[in-house]
């Protein structure tokens, strides 16, 4: 248990310490707004399709994947900036609600053309 403590502080400790300085390569928000909204969209893709929960899983990743391919982006790379982005709540929450907003948006006009 004490173990356990000590590691977690270093690791809030470096954290922390890391936390002003953006590392190179990383995806900006625009990147991650656009990667987020296609992930979300092949999400609902997957889930809605009328197959077992395995399937829609193993279909859900290869559709990740070409999301990625899509984007020009390695999961890895996408796996950082994820993590980075984690860090800081608030930056976090804006990349969000522009992705929230661009699907209520895609929604609403796809709902529209459904009326047409």
């Amino acid at each position: 248990m004490k173990s356990f403590l000590i590691l977690s502080f270093c690791i809030l400790t470096l954290a922390a310490c890391n936390s002003g300085n953006r590392p190179k390569g990383l995806l900006s928000q625009d990147e991650m707004v656009e990667i987020l909204i296609d992930i979300h969209v092949t999400e609902g893709l997957a889930s809605a399709m009328p197959v077992s929960y395995d399937s829609s899983r193993v279909l859900y990743k290869l559709l990740e994947k070409d999301v990625f391919i899509e984007h020009e982006v390695s999961d890895s790379l996408f796996t950082q900036s994820m993590i980075y982005y984690l860090r800081d709540p608030a930056e976090m929450e804006r990349i969000y609600s522009r992705v929230v907003d661009s699907l209520m948006v895609r929604d609403s006009v796809e709902g529209d053309l459904d009326k047409l």
